[in-house]
């Protein structure tokens, strides 16, 4: 905990129909009326918020790439709202608040930057990053000092979870835990499908419903030796996804536009209807 936790109180809930007003303040205010009012918002914990905080960010990723300033804007906001939420939340449990967050943060870029706020003189990019690692290195120094002991995989880039798993794989590689080849990582593919087939096949709803975290936890298995084959390809398991995520939805567009010219919606069809389009769609694709 926070040595500081009895001297943090909660910012206090504005009153009446708030006006925007730019101010940081404010915003923190109007963040505390939404946990005080809202039932959604009062059912929020740090935890369920986490899939929330990444999905911000890749929007925001996206909007970026599409240079709308509206949209720039809204996603930008979006995030913040995220960083104020999580920040409401400890404050209610007394641990920190946005100050301590925004001044943990000008610590660190000041710190990271010897090159502009000391005399230390860095030529290049190169330099500076390589001076930013040694900075880096040090903090896991004194992080571990604090009885926070710096483990092999504890340096897995953050990002999607495909993205995790495919980093802390390559990781355990370089420290020899890995197969040869690719044929060590279908087999173990097989053997979790395998596993999660006997969870699920010829079981009644009933029971499926009752083991749904054992389920849970061999369908992740899964997931995870699928990106082992692809990191054994060296494929990119987040670029390969992401282009059948837009391969479907540019399919299901086409059952859309097919069906639309016919005069029908989505909710009038059928499924045979539309696995035949589907299947148009892939030779549209083709031609």
């Amino acid at each position: 905990m926070n040595s500081q936790e009895n001297k943090i109180t909660a910012p206090t809930p504005v009153q009446g129909t708030p006006e925007e007003s730019g101010e940081l303040a404010d915003l923190l205010s109007l963040m505390a009326r939404l946990r005080a009012d809202c039932p959604w918002d009062k059912k929020q914990s740090n935890h369920s918020l986490i899939p929330y905080a990444i999905e911000e960010a890749y929007e925001l990723g996206e909007a970026v790439q599409g240079d709308d300033d509206e949209d720039i804007k809204g996603e930008l906001g979006d995030v913040l709202l995220q960083v104020v939420f999580h920040c409401q939340m400890y404050a209610e449990q007394g641990r920190f608040d946005m100050s301590d967050v925004i001044t943990t943060l000008q610590e660190k870029l000041i710190r990271r930057h010897p090159h502009v706020f000391e005399a230390e003189t860095l030529q290049d990019e190169a330099a500076v990053k390589e001076r930013w690692d040694e900075i880096k290195a040090e903090e896991q120094q004194a992080r571990a000092a604090r009885g926070k002991p710096q483990r092999r995989l504890d340096n897995t880039k953050a990002g999607s979870a495909l993205m995790q798993a495919q980093d802390v794989q390559k990781q355990a590689s370089k420290l020899g835990f890995d197969w040869e080849g690719v044929s060590g990582a279908f087999d173990k593919l097989d053997e979790e499908i395998a596993e999660l087939k006997a969870e699920i096949l010829d079981k009644p709803k009933v029971e499926i419903q009752d083991n749904i975290a054992d389920i849970e936890k061999e369908l992740g298995d899964c997931m995870f030796a699928l990106v082992n084959v692809a990191r054994k390809l060296n494929l990119d398991a987040e670029t390969v996804t992401l282009t059948c995520v837009h391969k479907f939805k540019s399919r299901f567009g086409y059952i859309e536009d097919q069906l639309a010219a016919a005069g029908k919606l989505l909710e009038d069809s059928d499924i045979n209807e539309m696995d035949a389009l589907w299947e148009a769609a892939k030779q549209h694709e083709r031609d």
